[in-house]
């Protein structure tokens, strides 16, 4: 049977921190939804990933930290992709922030 599932839907979670589920993963594919909740990475904290990743924000607003060019402030609808190795930071989230991720080789 088909399950129709929704990428607004918030997991359940007490903890209040951001929230990664995954949707779909393959050999060489990993599709997750994000729900940020208003985190931002830590301080000195770079994301350095071994694989593609093409990443929309679905919902609210954000601000990529991108080491090799400025600042990068993203709405709903708005999306890029972020080759391996370079290196990345979330410096603002808003409360209502999903994210729509795919990891890729």
């Amino acid at each position: 049977m088909l399950i129709l599932k929704s990428l607004f839907t918030v997991p359940s979670d007490a903890s209040g921190s951001e929230i990664v589920s995954p949707l779909l993963e393959k050999t060489g594919l990993r599709i997750e939804s994000i729900h940020s909740r208003g985190q931002v990475s830590p301080d000195g904290f770079w994301y350095d990933q071994q694989e593609d990743e093409w990443v929309m924000l679905a919902q609210g607003g954000a601000t990529l930290e991108i080491e090799t060019q400025s600042p990068v402030t993203m709405r709903a609808g708005d999306y890029l992709l972020i080759p391996k190795g370079i290196k990345h930071r979330v410096s603002e989230s808003s409360d209502d922030a999903v994210w729509l991720a795919i990891h890729f080789s």
